[in-house]
């Protein structure tokens, strides 16, 4: 008998929409129990799959707890909680929507400053002038950790963001940032800029599983009907 998987779902928003639109257009429509906000649901099509709805970064943390089976979640919020390289969870499938880079941005007017090696001297530059190190404010303290590592800028410390996280250096509370970046606007607006090496994750929603569910037939299932119709963008 083969066991029964739960899947986690986006709770709300454009992923979520996207996501039942995904699932609906290869025959496999996602039922709310209850009432329109139910947190529970099913796919008629699957029997042996229980539907739970969560925030996108829950979803990235109940697949590396082991909690869910599989789900849909943004890239950037899987590899924020997953290392890179780590046998625990495999995205299974990326499903073309919810596009968005996470980079690393500095004020307009640093015009002397646009790679990482760049950014690299400023904080040398901040430490002998100031005795600190440079302030780099983000919501992805992990994914920052590892890039800086790969391009060997050292001469820094993270300022977790609770708020809007392109603000911190207007604000003086972070020299530069990492974030989220659909179009850019938003960094134009607060007068910042990506660096020429600064993209740190193309990131879009994936299908995720953890690595002892891979075998199971749903997931199978599951990847073969999406790339079929060619959903994938």
């Amino acid at each position: 008998m083969t066991a029964k998987l739960t899947l986690a779902m986006p709770s709300k928003g454009r992923l979520l929409e996207a996501a039942e639109a995904c699932f609906a257009q290869v025959g496999l429509a996602v039922i709310r129990d209850g009432f329109e906000r139910g947190y529970q649901g099913r796919i008629a099509a699957l029997p042996d799959v229980e539907v739970i709805f969560l925030s996108a970064i829950e979803i990235a943390q109940a697949l590396k707890d082991g909690s869910v089976a599989l789900g849909v979640t943004g890239e950037d919020l899987l590899r924020e909680a997953v290392p890179d390289g780590s046998a625990a969870i495999e995205v299974v499938l990326r499903l073309g929507f919810g596009h968005a880079d996470v980079v690393v941005a500095v004020p307009q007017c640093w015009l002397d400053v646009a790679t990482m090696a760049d950014l690299d001297e400023i904080a040398v530059a901040v430490h002998a002038r100031h005795g600190r190190r440079l302030k780099i404010a983000t919501k992805y303290p992990a994914l920052t950790r590892r890039w800086f590592a790969e391009k060997g800028v050292t001469g820094y410390r993270i300022v977790e963001s609770a708020g809007a996280t392109e603000g911190a250096p207007a604000a003086g509370t972070a020299e530069a940032i990492v974030d989220i970046t659909t179009t850019g606007s938003t960094l134009r607006a607060n007068r910042l800029k990506v660096l020429d090496d600064g993209v740190i994750l193309r990131s879009e929603a994936v299908l995720a599983a953890g690595s002892e569910h891979l075998g199971h037939p749903v997931v199978a299932m599951l990847k073969e009907r999406i790339e079929a119709v060619g959903i994938r963008q």
